[in-house]
């Protein structure tokens, strides 16, 4: 593990030399440090000095400075994203954390030993002073970085104590470099995991995510499960812990949905695919029911059920509402592609209207997790090439109101109807006939269809074109229902 002058940006040398031909110190700190010596390209360049704020921002106009922290951000003309701001940071010690996340007081003019010492892990506390090639290692973190081992700087019960969000960090960075975490850091954790709830949701949700889109999201959640981080702000999945499937199930059903999760991670899936893979099957627990068809349990309506709890989850947790909708799509429908006798054409394009063309790849690659999640290989090669066949067929017949051999100027012209919502539902209704039967789609049926469809009353019209809302809205809430009254639940 070596840095080599040719590893740091021009950028980053710019900024260090400038400060260095003025009489003050110049290091690259913490998570860039790492990942030099991880041999990883830094995301954020960060050097710490023993320069005051003020001395920083007069040796650099053009900067930000919005914090209590000291931190000035030096722009630069970079067109690397990551280079366009250099962050630089006075030496610091910190006073008291009341809040369990930021200090009350910090204190600048301080050694750069004192500065290192309040960081959290020792990874984290090394220091490369770019001008001379001096590294400064206080606290073993270059043993810790061969080791694969994420330890806190000191006592640990203080420094988690300190910032409550460094139990999710060390989490996260174990998740992401593949570490281990030291065993009196994880006892500390697990000490102190209940004061994750004095964090704010939106910091605890980040941290969260970044975990789910490492390459190694099952050791993630593992570790969090263990040490009682994810009860305390997801305790939706405790039930899964130990609830059986049988079946071809070989795991339970809190061990398959991590399974599922790490083969979207493996197969460097997006984010809401992961979301999607982890959450699919939370609603087992809730709709399990012993025996069925050959089977020692059933889940009727487990989707349902499941994606109702993912949507209540996802929005606790602040996340973006087009994020959220689609992972309760996927997992509203993930079991669509479970049983191929039964998929039709007309249903496979209604499946396509009700989740978007978008993502019904995503629905095809959620089952090929979801399979390799049980244990088994991924998805029999000649099911998964009929259900793709079956798509691809599916995505050239009308699966929206645009793909329909009329459009609302034709529907006027050849009627004199004005614009309005009778309009929109005459539409919308042509589109429900043509989902169960593309053969309809045609200029000749379209035109008189919607000549006889304007005929009806406004109100007909809406139940025509709502009809397969209508029909989904209906099934689900019997699926409720039923759950409800056996299990006494929802």
């Amino acid at each position: 593990m070596k840095i080599t002058s040719t590893d740091i940006p021009q950028e980053v040398h710019s900024v260090a030399q400038k400060l260095e031909k003025n009489g003050f110190e110049a290091y690259l700190v913490g998570g860039c440090t790492r990942d030099l010596f991880l041999g990883k390209t830094p995301k954020d360049w960060d050097l710490t000095t023993n320069a005051h704020p003020t001395d920083i921002q007069k040796l650099f106009p053009e900067h930000y400075f919005n914090n209590d922290f000291g931190t000035v951000g030096i722009k630069t003309d970079s067109e690397d994203e990551t280079l366009k701001i250099i962050e630089v940071t006075p030496y610091r010690t910190e006073g008291t954390y009341s809040d369990a996340r930021r200090p009350d007081d910090v204190t600048f003019g301080v050694s750069l030993r004192e500065d290192l010492q309040r960081r959290d892990f020792t990874i984290n506390a090394l220091a490369y002073r770019v001008a001379t090639q001096e590294l400064v290692d206080e606290f073993a973190g270059i043993a810790d970085l061969e080791a694969k081992r994420l330890q806190t700087v000191g006592n640990p019960d203080e420094r988690l104590t300190e910032d409550a969000l460094r139990m999710l960090r060390a989490v996260r960075l174990a998740a992401e470099l593949d570490f281990m975490i030291a065993g009196e850091t994880m006892q500390a954790i697990a000490r102190h995991s209940k004061e994750i709830k004095r964090i704010s949701v939106e910091r605890v949700a980040g941290e969260f995510l970044r975990i789910i889109n490492s390459p190694t999201p099952m050791q993630g959640m593992m570790f969090m499960e263990k040490l009682g981080l994810l009860e305390q702000f997801m305790p939706e999945f405790s039930p899964a812990i130990g609830c059986e499937q049988g079946g071809i199930h070989a795991y339970d059903v809190y061990e398959h949905l991590l399974r599922t999760l790490q083969a979207a991670a493996d197969k460097n899936y997006t984010l809401e695919m992961r979301l999607a893979a982890l959450f699919h099957d939370i609603g087992k627990p809730k709709t399990r029911r012993v025996g069925g068809k050959n089977k020692k349990y059933s889940f009727f309506g487990h989707e349902v059920v499941g994606a109702r709890m993912t949507k209540e989850i996802l929005e606790r947790l602040k996340l973006p509402k087009e994020l959220i909708e689609n992972v309760v799509s996927l997992v509203r429908w993930h079991m669509f592609f479970s049983d191929p006798d039964e998929i039709t054409l007309s249903a496979v394009r209604r499946t396509i209207a009700r989740i978007g063309e978008e993502n019904i790849e995503n629905l095809l690659n959620l089952r090929v997790c979801d399979r390799i999640g049980t244990g088994r290989p991924k998805e029999q090669p000649f099911r998964f090439r009929k259900y793709k066949a079956m798509v691809d067929e599916a995505l050239r017949d009308p699966i929206s109101v645009k793909m329909l051999k009329i459009n609302g100027d034709k529907i006027m012209d050849i009627t004199g109807e004005k614009p309005g919502r009778k309009l929109g539902y005459v539409l919308h209704a042509l589109l429900e006939e043509a989902l169960d039967d593309a053969m309809l789609n045609t200029e000749k049926y379209m035109e008189k269809r919607a000549l006889e469809l304007l005929q009806l009353p406004e109100s007909e019209l809406k139940v025509l074109a709502e009809a397969g809302k209508a029909k989904q809205a209906q099934e689900e809430a019997a699926a409720l229902k039923d759950i409800a009254r056996e299990h006494r639940v929802l």
